[in-house]
C-alpha cells in the first residue's frame, strides 16, 4: 500500500472505529468481542482498501463488513456451545446522580438483553435503523437485502422487543432478568 493510501486508511479507521465498535457491541453484547469484531472488520477493509477507497458510502461498506464478520463469528462452533451463567457486573459511575444512573443502567441493560434475544437479522435491522439512525435504503445496502426486507425485519424485531420488554415493570424487584431497581 502506498503512503497516501495508508494515510487515508488511518484517517478513515480513526473516524470509523468508535462507531463500528458501538455497532458491534449492540450486535454481540460484549465489549471485548466487539473490539475484536471491529478490528477484524478494519483489517478486511485494509486488505481491500485500493478497491474500496473511492466508494461513495464507505461508512455503509464498513458496517456491512462488520455485520458479516459478526455473522461469521456467530457461526463458529465454539460460539454455539458457549453459555454464560450470569452477566458481568457493570461498574458504577459515581460522577452521575445515583438515582438517574440506576435508572439509565437498568434501561440500558434491559434493552441490551432484549436485543440479545432477537434473531440476528432482526437485531441487525433494529440496530442499524434505530441506534445507527440509518435510513431504510442505507440499512438495506449494509444488510445486502431489499428495502422491504429491512422494513419487515425491523417491524418484527420491534414487535419482538415489545413482547420481551412488556412484562418488565421497573418498580418490581424481580423479573425474568433478575433486575433490582432501588
Amino acid at each position: 500500500m502506498t503512503k497516501p493510501d495508508e494515510s487515508t486508511f488511518r484517517d478513515f479507521a480513526r473516524a470509523q472505529a468508535p462507531g463500528l465498535r458501538r455497532v458491534a457491541y449492540l450486535l454481540c453484547g460484549e465489549w471485548h468481542l466487539a473490539e475484536d469484531l471491529m478490528q477484524d472488520a478494519l483489517l478486511k477493509i485494509y486488505r481491500a482498501w485500493s478497491r474500496v477507497r473511492e466508494t461513495d458510502r464507505l461508512g455503509n461498506y464498513a458496517r456491512r463488513v462488520l455485520l458479516r464478520v459478526w455473522l461469521d463469528e456467530k457461526r463458529k462452533p465454539w460460539r454455539r456451545r458457549e453459555h454464560r451463567a450470569a452477566p458481568v457486573p457493570e461498574v458504577a459511575d459515581e460522577a452521575l446522580d445515583p438515582a438517574a444512573s440506576a435508572q439509565r443502567n437498568w434501561v440500558g441493560r434491559i434493552v441490551r438483553q432484549g436485543l440479545a434475544e432477537l434473531p440476528p437479522k432482526q437485531r441487525a435491522a433494529v440496530v442499524l435503523r434505530y441506534f445507527e439512525e440509518l435510513s431504510v435504503a442505507e440499512a438495506a445496502e449494509v444488510l445486502g437485502c431489499s428495502e422491504g426486507n429491512v422494513k419487515s425485519q425491523t417491524a418484527r424485531g420491534l414487535a419482538a422487543l415489545g413482547r420481551i420488554l412488556a412484562p418488565l415493570d421497573p418498580t418490581t424487584a424481580s423479573s425474568r432478568y433478575e433486575v433490582n431497581v432501588p
